[in-house]
């Protein structure tokens, strides 16, 4: 049997072009920008909390590969939980009228909530999510957004902290998708 030579293996180039199941991908924020910028955020918080145990909700679906590397990178207690929104559209005669439901619901009496949202774009479901918590009377409540698209608000919603400011249609990777599809990509990336 005949050995083989030794291959030496390529080092990989950083690519801006990737081929995603639907299309075409641009790159736009890299993994190790994102680890990055999350263990900066991370360090952040954790000063801005110390001595404390943070409460973090997370919004689905779109916060969760964030909110993971998050969470584990803080240096303080953690609480963790998750909701979802629902929204019902109806009507009442010409009136048109909207609501915006969470569940399960979170219990926000007297404690320090940290908001984790993947991407805040308008900021109306958000919004909504924190005036029925700080009816509850929350110690704080505090928001942090990967994505921050503040060219897209309709509402004045403060971010505390944000991963990155990006404007653009479809931004997919790290937890967001387009039609479900993305959501395991390692980077943040347009559809092009």
């Amino acid at each position: 049997m005949k050995k083989r030579p030794a291959t030496k293996h390529k080092k990989s180039r950083p690519t801006t072009r990737a081929k995603g199941a639907g299309g075409r991908l641009r790159i736009v924020v890299s993994e190790k920008d994102i680890r990055k910028r999350v263990r900066e955020m991370a360090r952040q918080i954790s000063k801005d909390y110390a001595g404390k145990t943070l409460h973090v909700v997370g919004i689905l679906e779109d916060c969760f590969i964030f909110m993971a590397d998050l969470v584990r990178a803080l240096t303080i207690p953690v609480d963790c939980s998750f909701v979802r929104s629902q929204v019902r559209d109806s009507d009442a005669g010409t009136l048109h009228m909207r609501e915006i439901m969470f569940i399960p619901p979170v219990e926000a009496a007297d404690k320090e909530l940290l908001i984790v949202q993947g991407v805040l774009q308008s900021g109306v479901t958000l919004d909504h999510l924190c005036r029925m918590l700080l009816a509850q009377r929350p110690s704080s409540l505090r928001i942090a957004t990967l994505l921050d698209k503040a060219d897209e608000r309709k509402t004045d919603v403060p971010v505390d902290y944000a991963g990155f400011k990006l404007s653009g249609r479809f931004i997919v990777g790290y937890g967001l998708g387009v039609r479900e599809q993305y959501r395991n990509l390692p980077f943040l990336a347009k559809v092009a």
